[in-house]
């Protein structure tokens, strides 16, 4: 799995962390993990909803099959998130949140709150958080004795997800052109983008708006 880290500007004193965590519980699973920021040198500032959009962005080209984001509370993030294309994130809190997020709804996204109610400790349950949201198979359905009929309204979730919601494509067409200029300057994801995606569609579009089609 590919597992993309993206978090708001608000929080970018947790990107480090987030990131050495991720990379820490993932170690003996094979997933490639890959660091966004938002990171403390960069001179733009970017919202959650910016950032929620470059997480649809990602998702949708293909080129990550998770990410891992979160804001200030994780709340605006999540809700800007299951706003987008090809998103089905997770606010979670705690490793419980964590680990029946993974194994019943099968999402592709978690929101986590990296302001508040971080404190003492704060760190030591983010880490047992994702611990638990990686520890096992994606989907599997929880507890054992209901399994099946977790996985199939899993499903039917998934169904309403995509049946609800327009393709990327015709939702930033939609978008005012300061939005999609402010998210395009987060290079680091276009780049990755253009030079990862097999979506060839995605690719033209980013391309033609950033310039690297010139």
């Amino acid at each position: 799995m590919k597992i993309a880290i993206i978090q708001g500007s608000t929080q970018v004193d947790k990107n480090e962390t987030l990131y050495k965590l991720v990379k820490k519980v993932t170690k003996d699973q094979g997933h490639e993990v890959y660091n966004f920021g938002v990171f403390k040198d960069e001179t733009e500032t970017y919202s959650y909803t910016e950032i929620a959009l470059l997480v649809s962005l990602l998702l949708s080209s293909g080129v990550v099959d998770f990410v891992v984001t979160g804001c200030s509370s994780g709340q605006g993030m999540n809700m800007a998130c299951n706003s987008l294309p090809n998103v089905l994130c997770g606010f979670v809190q705690n490793p419980q949140d964590a680990f029946l997020f993974g194994r019943i709804n099968d999402g592709n996204a978690v929101s986590l709150s990296l302001g508040l109610g971080y404190g003492w400790l704060g760190e030591l349950n983010l880490e047992y958080t994702l611990e638990k949201l990686f520890d096992g198979e994606f989907g599997i359905g929880y507890p054992t004795e209901v399994a099946e009929r977790k996985v199939r309204e899993t499903k039917i979730v998934k169904t309403y997800n995509h049946l609800g919601k327009r393709t990327f494509l015709e939702l930033i067409e939609k978008l005012d052109d300061s939005i999609i200029e402010k998210v395009f300057k987060k290079t680091d994801v276009i780049d990755f983008i253009v030079e990862n995606t097999k979506n060839n569609e995605i690719r033209q579009y980013v391309m033609e708006v950033s310039g690297n089609g010139e």
